[in-house]
């Protein structure tokens, strides 16, 4: 995400590069970009005039956003082609609610530090809203103003919005923006409020230990690491008793408790393995690779079917993506998902010589079709992928979707060997939740 400033600070435009397509996940993850979803569809009178706008916005519709004091702006493209200006216009906090605003949060060293983390501290929203500031919004405050001529919310303002859900999940700031003031300003006024406040506190307590004093005691060594855990211990029994414990999904909990206690183990051994001080620390998963690792693993019915309802996805997608997760892990899964676009020549090439080589008694030569990293031959029912680990992916279609059909090959041939011998085993349907969706 980029931005392009133009004029001062705090009553400038910032242009937002348009996001790709949203398939397969939620909008927003963080509280106030929920919070912003809930102002939208509160608000709106047309169900179906945003379930439009989803659709746009998860296709990748919305162009790019012009974000500015009161205003959002972007051009939405439909199915047809047509594009249409969609501002939504929210109203600009006063100064003297900006000024109770600032008084709030330079009280607390941690608001600061929480909005540089590029954090919306729930604690600042409510000490703002006890000092009379709304900043989140509420019903009607975001108000529509579209080329298309309809005067309350439609599909174009709708998928901005659900647009710019995604943009607070990353930068809280564009909602301070929108209320009229700029991150420079406001991270200056922030600190130069929280240093008067500092100062008119008084001097600190004492000095503390000098320097050479505490780097001249003797440090004892550490202690020597524990034993490695073979494996977790089992999972204790939750049954439920009554109460309010009689809501809950037993078998969902114990099996996110023995999935805990199976990943603490694992990082545990990694930890306490030679070099790992010298390695560099593996990225965190998203909330949807983390679905989709939750679900190779193999959880209860009903549990994947609330991992699939919280993602926003059908149970066969997030079947089809937990397969691929079994198969290659997040490697797996980024084949999967890889958007179609220009396919390399060479790797068609490599392809067909693969073909043609399993197939020596065929006629003529097969036709390769590439779409991005994939590569399939008219009429069959195999496909091969190109990895980004510079492998190849078998593939096979079943009931009209194409699922991975085992690990990766370091040569086509090999890759589509495995693709003609295996058949992959989430096709088989049984005990998966269930998606009405199509291939």
């Amino acid at each position: 995400m980029t931005g392009v400033r133009d004029g001062n600070d705090r009553d400038d435009e910032v242009v937002l590069e348009a996001l790709p397509p949203a398939r397969g996940r939620g909008f927003a993850s963080t509280w106030w970009g929920q919070s912003w979803l809930k102002a939208l569809e509160d608000s709106a009178l047309d169900g179906a005039r945003l379930r439009q706008g989803r659709r746009h916005a998860r296709a990748g519709a919305v162009g790019a956003v012009s974000v500015r004091p009161g205003r959002l702006t972007s051009v939405v493209r439909t199915t047809s082609g047509d594009g249409r200006r969609a501002d939504v216009l929210l109203r600009r906090l006063s100064e003297a609610e900006w000024d109770r605003l600032l008084t709030t949060a330079a009280r607390e060293a941690g608001h600061l530090a929480a909005l540089l983390d590029r954090e919306l501290p729930p604690r600042l929203v409510e000490d703002a809203a006890a000092a009379g500031v709304d900043l989140l919004p509420g019903i009607g405050d975001l108000e529509a103003d579209c080329e298309c001529g309809e005067w309350d919310h439609c599909a174009h303002t709708s998928a901005l919005c659900y647009q710019m859900a995604r943009l607070l999940d990353a930068d809280p700031f564009l909602l301070l923006r929108l209320r009229g003031r700029g991150e420079r300003e406001l991270l200056a006024e922030l600190r130069r409020r929280g240093t008067e406040r500092a100062a008119a506190a008084g001097p600190a307590g004492p000095a503390g230990v000098p320097a050479a004093v505490a780097y001249g005691r003797t440090v004892p060594p550490l202690p020597a690491p524990p034993e490695p855990v073979r494996a977790p211990g089992p999972v204790p029994g939750l049954a439920a008793t009554g109460g309010g414990a009689a809501r809950l999904d037993v078998a969902a909990l114990e099996f996110l408790a023995g999935d805990a206690a199976a990943r603490a183990g694992r990082l545990l051994a990694e930890a306490l393995s030679p070099g790992h001080a010298a390695s560099a620390p593996a990225e965190e998963p998203g909330r949807w690779q983390d679905a989709v690792r939750l679900a190779a693993v193999g959880p209860p019915a009903a549990a994947l079917r609330r991992l699939a309802a919280g993602c926003g996805c059908g149970g066969a997608e997030l079947t089809r993506a937990a397969h691929a997760w079994r198969v290659g892990g997040a490697v797996g899964l980024a084949v999967l998902e890889a958007p179609a676009g220009p396919a390399d020549p060479r790797a068609a090439e490599a392809v067909a010589l693969a073909f043609a080589d399993a197939d020596a008694d065929a006629d003529e030569r097969p036709e390769v079709r590439g779409e991005g990293n994939r590569f399939t031959v008219r009429g069959a029912d195999v496909q091969l992928r190109f990895g980004p680990d510079g492998r190849w992916w078998p593939y096979r279609k079943e009931r009209g979707r194409w699922w991975p059909a085992g690990p990766s090959e370091p040569d086509p041939a090999a890759a589509l060997a495995a693709a003609r011998e295996r058949r992959p085993e989430a096709a088989a349907g049984g005990g998966q939740a269930s998606d009405s969706k199509t291939a």
